[in-house]
């Protein structure tokens, strides 16, 4: 089985901590929105908006030091539109950790495609 390359990889850092010291939810959203927006690039070369980010959800706490992995799938091409699901995936290495892999969150982003003045326009594959 070959290996699956992330569409980002992020080292998230002591800035981008809340009170707890753990990630704050919408700096991963963040990368979630640049990684979909990667994805439909791969589908065809436009300019793309997010009109809806769907089923989000966080099942693990990401911490400082960990790599986070931003992995993507085309699931739907629309006439305007690209649905995209983006799992992330941490490898860990504080301390007592040596790369463990963990699924921390999953969602599904809807793009739509744009032209120079905003307006959707059609999606055409490459």
């Amino acid at each position: 089985m070959a290996e699956r390359i992330p569409a980002i990889k992020v080292l998230l850092l002591p800035k981008d901590t809340n009170a707890l010291g753990t990630i704050f939810g919408g700096v991963i959203l963040s990368h979630i929105d640049l990684a979909s927006a990667v994805e439909a690039r791969k589908v065809a070369p436009h300019r793309y908006v997010t009109a809806a980010m769907r089923e989000v959800e966080f099942h693990a706490p990401v911490f400082v030091g960990d790599l986070v992995n931003f992995y993507t799938e085309t699931r739907r091409i629309g006439r305007t539109s690209i649905t995209v699901g983006v799992e992330v995936e941490v490898e860990r290495w504080s301390e007592g950790h040596r790369g463990e892999r963990v699924k921390v969150t999953e969602a599904e982003v809807v793009l739509v495609a744009i032209d120079a003045q905003g307006q959707p326009i059609p999606v055409s594959p490459v």
